[in-house]
């Protein structure tokens, strides 16, 4: 059995390569990956995968009681460790830190895996409350780049590999995902930034784009529940008296109707990411899932009204307009009617 080690904090996994031999790089000395959020998800999967083939695996975890934690214990072996991290909290970042060095000994780590991400909801940008924006912000971009730069000289050290990953949505303006959006866009470019300036370190850095997968809340309506009432209360009266509480409900809806659609099979995220850290000259960016690629071509090389339909078509098809819009419309249409039946009672001749 290999003496490998992988501290997940996030979701990845190891891969063989052809011949079903695991790289000689992971083989050559002690290594240890970091990957966030392992209760449920590609976290989750990937540490079973990991455990499978025999690494010894450093999970972080939001609750060591929840139901995620419990099933990893029963269901990996002995040489998987548990921790209880929120990167959010500093704190619990470097004592994960040093729970690793005393692990990994005089040994570097070899590779940190970004996957803790959160969308606390969702909604047009008008509508998102600041607490989203903050919300994303904190853990998708700061606690990401607090448990990167925390782990960096370790990684350093044995010239190991950061995968972090991202979302489309940082890239293209999908509808209602501004506050999710606006904090992968600023991961992004910290981890592109990052990949330059580790390139004399040895240090390889990948980002993952997955398509819609079922992961996380995704499936709780409960919360999504609790998350639209909590809107629908610290809106403004009039912005929301605005837009109307039957646009938000068609939102919800809709975010709900496609989560479900969303693909539950995690294994092209897990299985990008095991080539992530285990291929010679990894990619500098991975497209994980169905249909990114014609999402892709569209987005780059069409004009950008086509690739917005295209987004919405894809994602939220909304139908609902906003109440004062509807009013406007009608009004348009009132008005339009009137000026029709003047011109006509004007274009009467008049008999002499």
């Amino acid at each position: 059995m290999m003496n490998t080690r992988f501290l997940c904090h996030g979701d990845p996994i190891p891969a063989r390569e052809d011949n079903g031999r695991v790289g000689p790089q992971i083989c050559d000395f002690l290594c240890g990956a970091t990957v966030t959020r392992c209760d449920t998800g590609f976290g989750n999967a990937t540490v079973k995968c990991l455990d499978a083939m025999g690494f010894e695996v450093f999970a972080t975890v939001l609750d060591l009681e929840g139901p995620g934690a419990k099933h990893l214990r029963s269901t990996c072996s002995t040489r998987l460790t548990l921790m209880q991290v929120d990167i959010t909290q500093p704190q619990q970042v470097q004592q994960a830190l040093i729970t690793t060095k005393a692990k990994l000994g005089m040994k570097g780590l070899w590779a940190l895996v970004n996957n803790a991400g959160v969308c606390i909801n969702f909604g047009d940008a008008e509508l998102s409350l600041m607490s989203n924006y903050r919300g994303c912000m904190e853990v998708n971009f700061f606690g990401t780049l607090s448990v990167t730069k925390t782990f960096l000289p370790l990684l350093r050290q044995n010239k190991g590999r950061i995968v972090t990953i991202s979302s489309p949505s940082g890239e293209q303006p999908f509808p209602c995902l501004a506050s999710y959006g606006a904090s992968k866009a600023a991961l992004n470019l910290f981890i592109n930034t990052l990949r330059h300036e580790m390139e004399p370190w040895g240090v390889k850095v990948s980002t993952i784009l997955p398509s819609a997968f079922r992961t996380g809340q995704c499936r709780n309506t409960e919360y999504w529940e609790k998350q639209h009432q909590h809107l629908l209360q610290n809106l403004s009266p009039s912005v929301l008296e605005e837009y109307g509480e039957e646009y938000l409900l068609e939102t919800k809806e809709l975010f709900q109707c496609h989560a479900k659609m969303s693909n539950e099979d995690l294994s092209p995220v897990v299985n990008t990411i095991v080539k992530a850290l285990l291929s010679p000259q990894p990619q500098v960016r991975y497209y994980a899932g169905p249909g990114l690629g014609r999402m892709y071509f569209i987005y780059s090389y069409f004009p950008m009204s086509i690739s917005d339909k295209f987004l919405q078509k894809i994602f939220l098809k909304k139908k609902v307009m906003p109440r004062a819009l509807r009013k406007q419309s009608g009004l348009s249409i009132l008005n339009h009617n009137n000026n029709d039946i003047s011109s006509n009672n004007n274009n009467i001749t008049q008999p002499e």
